[in-house]
């Protein structure tokens, strides 16, 4: 399948700080958007099949090395790090070898992602790689990601103690989730004191073109509604996180038609929302999207999509106060 990425453009940059800048006030819960009545059954069952979204895995990995960009910036040395939504494991390779002496997990809702990551890892793990992964460690032993284990798990719901981890990774996976609000206190919980939270997401603008050209069919919800930055950081800071820094930039892919271009809004999870059209969609209905479709096709002969993607980063601080709701002071006698 032939694509381009036309463009990657960065719009703006957000920063929430506890010092030098102006906090916006907590939204109440009510003024937090969610993702949509999301369907989570449906979303495990459209990530059930690897081989149905191998043809998006090129933005996930460009994502990946952004977010790595962002990552190599903050000077960490996480002991374990969680990459959250995981997929077939193809981030847990970077972050090994990023922090080779780190313990890997990864977590995913879909045991065929999982045992696609196995598979994969057994390919690339010769009786040569696991030779020299045990007599000469770090990045030659890590390329194959031989330290990374595997859960099969909701990452809104971990079974995992609070405080195990330094790093919370994840990628282009908040968004299948109804209440990113409760997900961010779920991944508060299991980060330990000072430990970073690092994701990806998509944000409101992608894939509009689907959105414009389906609305002239019927008024049903072709895509996810996607949550906005902004919301995001409001979020983060109600969920106890400090200093979130959120930012975000427009990637638009190009298509040869709209089959390929649709084949792969497919193979990106497609829609899981319950207020999805549940019938087929009629032969004249359809073709009048195709046509809106159209439209979009540039000087260049291509048809556009875009993703509008999100990145943040936060870190947990230190209680301020007790359970019981009392102030903490911290004291650290003066070093002589």
């Amino acid at each position: 399948m032939k694509r381009v990425i036309h463009q990657a453009c960065k719009l703006r940059h957000y920063l929430i700080a506890f010092a030098g800048f102006l906090l916006p006030s907590s939204p109440s819960s009510s003024d937090v958007r969610s993702s949509g009545p999301i369907d989570t059954r449906r979303v495990r069952e459209l990530f059930a099949s690897p081989a149905k979204i191998a043809e998006s895995g090129f933005l996930r990995r460009e994502i990946a090395g952004r977010m790595h960009e962002r990552l190599a910036l903050v000077k960490i040395a996480p002991e374990r790090i969680l990459d959250l939504g995981c997929g077939e494991g193809a981030d847990l390779d970077l972050l090994q070898g990023l922090y080779p002496a780190a313990e890997l997990v990864g977590i995913d809702a879909s045991p065929a992602m999982l045992h696609a990551m196995h598979s994969r890892q057994q390919q690339a793990m010769s009786s040569m790689n696991r030779l020299l992964a045990k007599w000469l460690p770090g990045r030659l032993g890590a390329s194959n990601g031989v330290n990374a284990r595997m859960v099969c798990g909701d990452f809104a719901q971990l079974p995992l103690a609070p405080g195990c981890t330094d790093l919370v990774w994840s990628n282009l996976a908040l968004h299948w989730h109804p209440q990113p609000d409760l997900v961010f206190a779920e991944w508060r919980r299991v980060l330990r004191v000072d430990g970073l939270l690092m994701f990806s997401c998509f944000g409101p603008d992608t894939l509009r073109e689907i959105r414009s050209a389906f609305a002239a069919i019927d008024t049903a919800a072709h895509a996810l509604p996607f949550v906005d930055m902004h919301d995001f950081g409001d979020m983060l800071v109600n969920a106890g996180f400090s200093t979130p820094v959120m930012d975000m930039e427009t990637i638009t892919v190009t298509y040869e038609s709209t089959d390929k271009l649709l084949a792969e809004v497919r193979a990106f999870g497609g829609n899981p929302l319950l207020t999805r059209r549940r019938g087929l969609i009629g032969r004249a209905a359809w073709q009048k999207g195709l046509v809106a479709l159209e439209q979009f096709r540039g000087a260049d002969g291509r048809i556009p999509l875009t993703f509008e993607v999100v990145y943040g980063h936060a870190f947990r601080p230190a209680a301020r106060k007790t359970a019981s709701g009392e102030s903490i002071v911290r004291f650290d006698p003066r070093k002589k």
